[in-house]
């Protein structure tokens, strides 16, 4: 009978490496035969760590790094979240929707959409330590959602930062005995510049007629700093402003250098960008409403009409301000989370933030509304003339109002400084969601070398930012900020929700929370996840279909054209959604439903990024290691099993009868 050779061998090396280990280990036990002397451990129990001194040579990606201390991801949420819309949208909304009455559906909506969806975005990000894109492996499905999301992020960074040029345009053009936009008479001006200096210097008997006039500061942002009068649309963007251009470099360059090290830098620097601005703050509204007429501004900003609350508008408005101004669904708030430590409290970390925007937001209105009645007094006309929204607030009328003041330039400075701070600030949040998402994705590649690679995302996106600096570079900037961030992301949002409480099971969500926070959400959370929440996001994107306008800058009206693409611009980051669908279902095998039902599920390395952290349920297979971790592994590293991996357990054993009762 024929007798395989291994079978004959197999007793004999047995023998030699029983003989080997009992008789002569104690002689070969020197420094030089040490490593034969460890004991052999099998592949089921080796750690990672383990596998990385012997033989199996695993390369394991760079780690991802934290912050360096609880305070940076505090001031670093702050810092995003009060950003240019506190200064120059929220006061506009509360006046045009009703006054102090506005503020009743604006913290309704805090408590219904915007907490509740910030605390989401930020378990998903600490729980998983992974950016917008790698974070899809709760439910691979659907990953289309992150690539949408930072599609939309890229967009928004390109023009954001055009913005932060303007402010340093600005902010350079303080630096003078006079500010450049205080008289007439410049080059720059036409015959219909007024300002209002001869206003106060003429007959008060007679009063002007200032309704076919132009300010001097309105004046020197259209025609000089914009130079727009020799664009004459959006099809013919003319020139670079080469003075536009080097702001623009100098603000991308500034970017850089803030978020060079990620967030070991950028969270050191918004200790700074995220508390001077309270500073300048709070001296502007010391100023404003010392001023004569800044009670006009006041009351006309907080007087309450009530009968705005009858209609669906303002409770649209009020949920559209919280939903934009707190950043949810633009992937900032997951991506700073998810360097956070596994049990940091981000519970307390939310109510701080949330409500400390809404304050500051509120304490902003003050402060710009006091000198716009202080304005509306010296111009003699009505304070809702002088307000508006959007840059025009900050870049026409503030500086307007500076000019009325002592010491001008001075103010002028500090005012400019502060919006400096404040976007720079949601600028760092932005790049750095773009950067960690991709490096993510990549980490053997791009870890190592995520300077360089932030260096090529900088360079890239300053030169499609380009034709923004042209002189017909406001219609293109006034186009992507009408459509890059509207309905596309609302559908983002509310599909990540859908797919957090009902794909992924909100059980299974609180579980992690409790995991990592040490108690389950209640039943408010569970309340807004699973229908509050994704109601008025759903009404937010049925309203803004319904009372869709098309764009316009002044009295321009944009072509036909330039509204399509607008409009693919926006379904462009929703079609990413079925796009990332089909790449899912091709990657498994088995029939269509199959395919379906296995890429909705969280991947095998789905959980916790360290494995102290991982235990019950995640303890499996950690990301990057190619052997599995069992609990006999985590016992024998953590001596046993503690009180708190027994409630693991038990977690587990109620999955599998909620999955065993689904069947």
């Amino acid at each position: 009978m024929y007798i395989p050779s291994s079978l004959l061998t197999f007793p004999l090396c047995i023998v030699s490496h029983y003989i080997f280990h009992i008789c002569l280990s104690p002689c070969l036990c020197t420094p030089s035969f040490l490593p034969l002397c460890q004991p052999i451990i099998p592949d089921l129990l080796m750690t990672p760590s383990d596998q990385g001194d012997g033989d199996l040579e695993i390369e394991y990606p760079e780690d991802r790094g934290n912050w360096t201390g609880k305070l940076d991801f505090l001031l670093s949420c702050i810092g995003y979240c009060v950003g240019l819309g506190n200064v120059w949208r929220f006061p506009y909304r509360v006046y045009t929707n009703g006054g102090g009455a506005f503020l009743v559906p604006y913290f309704i909506m805090l408590a219904i959409c915007g907490i509740p969806i910030f605390f989401m975005e930020l378990s998903l990000g600490q729980f998983s330590s992974l950016g917008p894109l790698a974070v899809w492996k709760i439910s691979p499905l659907f990953k289309g959602v992150g690539m949408g999301t930072i599609l939309i992020v890229s967009l928004v960074a390109i023009y954001y930062n055009m913005i932060i040029a303007y402010v340093l345009f600005y902010l350079f053009a303080s630096l003078t005995k006079n500010l450049p936009w205080q008289y007439c008479g410049n080059w720059w001006n036409t015959d219909l510049c007024l300002d209002h200096h001869v206003i106060q210097a003429g007959n008060t008997t007679v009063p002007f007629n200032i309704s076919n006039t132009v300010s001097p500061s309105e004046e020197y942002w259209s025609r000089y700093v914009l130079h727009v009068q020799e664009s004459s649309g959006i099809g013919d963007p003319g020139r670079i402003r080469w003075n536009l251009c080097l702001c623009l470099l100098l603000s991308w360059i500034i970017v850089y250098l803030c978020i060079l090290k990620g967030v070991k830098s950028s969270g050191k620097v918004v200790y700074f960008t995220a508390t001077f601005p309270y500073l300048i703050l709070i001296m502007l509204l010391i100023r404003g409403v010392t001023l004569e007429g800044a009670w006009l501004g006041i009351k006309f900003y907080l007087t309450p009409q009530f009968d705005h609350l009858l209609s669906s508008k303002v409770w649209i408005e009020a949920a559209l301000q919280i939903f934009y101004s707190l950043g949810v669904g633009f992937g900032g708030l997951l991506t700073f989370a998810s360097y956070n430590t596994f049990h940091q409290n981000i519970y307390r970390d939310t109510f701080i933030v949330t409500l400390g925007n809404a304050i500051t937001s509120i304490l902003a209105g003050f402060a710009i509304f006091s000198v716009l009645g202080y304005m509306s007094q010296e111009l003699g006309v009505p304070v809702d003339q002088v307000a508006k929204a959007g840059p025009g607030l900050a870049f026409v009328v503030y500086p307007q109002a500076m000019t009325m003041l002592p010491l001008s330039p001075f103010w002028s400075f500090l005012f400019f400084f502060m919006l400096l701070t404040l976007g720079l600030d949601s600028q760092f949040a932005f790049m750095e969601t773009i950067v960690t998402a991709v490096t993510d994705e990549f980490p053997y590649y791009l870890r190592p070398k995520k300077a360089f690679f932030s260096a090529i995302v900088c360079i890239a996106m300053f030169l499609l930012g380009l034709i923004l600096t042209t002189e017909g570079g406001m219609y293109w900037l006034v186009l992507l900020d009408d459509y890059s961030a509207g309905f596309g992301l609302m559908v983002l949002a509310i599909t990540t929700c859908l797919v957090v409480t009902r794909v992924y099971g909100i059980k299974r969500f609180c579980r992690d929370i409790h995991m990592m926070l040490g108690f389950k959400p209640g039943m408010y959370f569970k309340a807004c996840w699973l229908f509050l929440s994704p109601a008025t996001m759903m009404a937010l994107l049925v309203y803004s279909i319904v009372k869709y306008q098309p764009s316009e800058y002044g009295n321009y009206r944009f072509p036909y054209w330039a509204e399509v693409l607008g409009i693919l611009m926006g379904l462009l980051s929703c079609l990413m959604i079925p796009a990332g669908m089909v790449i899912a279902v091709l990657q498994e095998e088995g029939t269509l439903w199959e395919r379906i039902r296995q890429a909705s599920r969280p991947t095998m390395d789905w959980g916790p990024s360290l494995e102290e952290n991982r235990t019950g349920m995640y303890v499996a297979t950690l990301a990057g290691s190619q052997s599995p971790k069992p609990l006999m592994v985590h016992m024998r590293k953590y001596g046993g099993i503690t009180s708190y991996e027994n409630t693991a357990i038990e977690v587990d054993r109620e999955i599998e009868e909620e999955e065993e009762s689904m069947i």
